[in-house]
């Protein structure tokens, strides 16, 4: 069938046509927000899990139901120093603050436009951020992102609150963040829960996420609600592989659907990936086939090993590939690194630096002390299927 009329979108963050199986996330977001602007104490939202599983889609319509509220909203992906993170921020935050300033704008946004407009002065010493209107003098800021982040997001919330809306930071791949960063992200939340300001800091991680915000700040599972996700169960499998299809008027035969779902294991992108190849494959023009599936498996798999897979892959040194193939020995994981370290012959210290790479370059991560596993479902397997070709 043709490839412009396919409904399955795989890509990175790409909305599917249906957001199977998040229900209790959304829900949970949606009243997080109305408590907040009923002037409620609310928590951001920290989903994390495996790559592949939808997290930064469920993110991006989080994001939606805000902006659909008139909230201020910054989303943006972590990664750089502290001075990235300041002015990345800033980029961010700038298009919804630009369309608020506006003659005869009140006092309180008035502030808020001013300590905005200094807030990235030590990366930005001209002054990009320009409102058209006259703004009152701001001291400049201190150099500390944490004092600096209070200042702005407290004068934000506070005239977002005026207008009955409120503040929302997204930030995708949040366990990249600098220690100091994180830490400056948790004084933020924690300050506007004890005052009841609309501000909500989310982010979106890999598993290691909470421990890694714990670190930063041990009071950190106070701040948010956590939300792990991962594959989806075979309902909600179901219904992201044959809604979309539906709304094409094309229905996939039960064993067609049957060998898909088995194949993508109930990952969210495995399922729109498989199912784009599939649709490629069927000469329906209104039925998809058993026939149909078995080539479009095939050729979908194809494409994770490609793409999905084979860039991680490409990203190892020879010692770090060397690491990833004992690891496949316990399928997905996790694997333990004194059972790594006897496989290679080495001393489980002197593996400490190849460990330590993995995890920078987000291949691997570690789900307690003394055990590391694949950031992504299904290496194990793809690994297997290099060594035997």
């Amino acid at each position: 069938m043709d490839r412009v009329t396919s409904p399955y979108s795989p890509g990175a963050g790409v909305p599917p046509v249906v957001i199977s199986g998040r229900d209790d996330e959304i829900d949970l977001w949606r009243s997080t927000v109305q408590r907040a602007e009923n002037g409620r104490h609310g928590r951001g939202v920290m989903i994390h899990g495996l790559r592949g599983v939808g997290k930064t889609v469920l993110l991006g319509k989080m994001r939606e139901e805000v902006e659909a509220r008139d909230w201020v909203v910054a989303s943006l992906e972590a990664g750089g120093s502290q001075a990235d993170f300041r002015q990345q921020l800033g980029e961010r935050l700038y298009p919804a603050l630009r369309s608020l300033a506006k003659p005869g704008v009140g006092q309180r946004l008035r502030q808020a436009l001013s300590t905005f407009s200094v807030f990235n002065v030590q990366v930005d010493a001209e002054g990009t951020w320009k409102f058209g209107i006259d703004l009152d003098p701001t001291p400049p800021p201190s150099g500390n992102l944490e004092l600096d982040l209070l200042t702005l997001t407290t004068d934000l919330a506070m005239a977002m609150k005026d207008h009955g809306a409120g503040v929302a930071i997204f930030i995708d791949e949040m366990q990249d963040l600098d220690k100091t960063t994180l830490s400056a992200l948790c004084a933020v939340a924690h300050h506007a829960s004890q005052r009841a300001l609309p501000l909500m800091i989310c982010g979106a991680g890999l598993p290691s996420l909470p421990r890694v915000l714990s670190e930063a700040k041990s009071y950190s599972e106070r701040l948010f609600e956590y939300r792990a996700i991962g594959a989806l169960s075979r309902t909600h499998a179901s219904r992201a592989l044959l809604d979309p299809a539906i709304e094409e008027l094309v229905t996939w035969d039960g064993d067609a659907s049957t060998a898909v779902l088995d194949a993508s294991n109930g990952y969210p992108f495995f399922i729109q990936e498989l199912g784009q190849a599939t649709w490629e494959a069927a000469s329906g023009p209104d039925t998809i086939t058993f026939s149909d599936a078995r080539v479009g498996i095939v050729e979908g798999r194809h494409r994770l090993d490609a793409g999905f897979f084979l860039s991680r892959w490409e990203r190892a040194t020879q010692a770090e590939r060397a690491y990833l193939t004992v690891m496949a020995q316990d399928g997905d994981g996790p694997s333990l690194t004194k059972d790594i370290a006897d496989r290679l012959n080495r001393a489980t210290t002197s593996l400490g630096p190849t460990r330590a790479n993995l995890i920078a370059k987000g291949l691997i991560f570690a789900p307690e002390h003394g055990r590391i596993a694949y950031t992504v479902p299904g290496m194990a397997d793809f690994i297997k299927r290099q060594m035997q070709a």
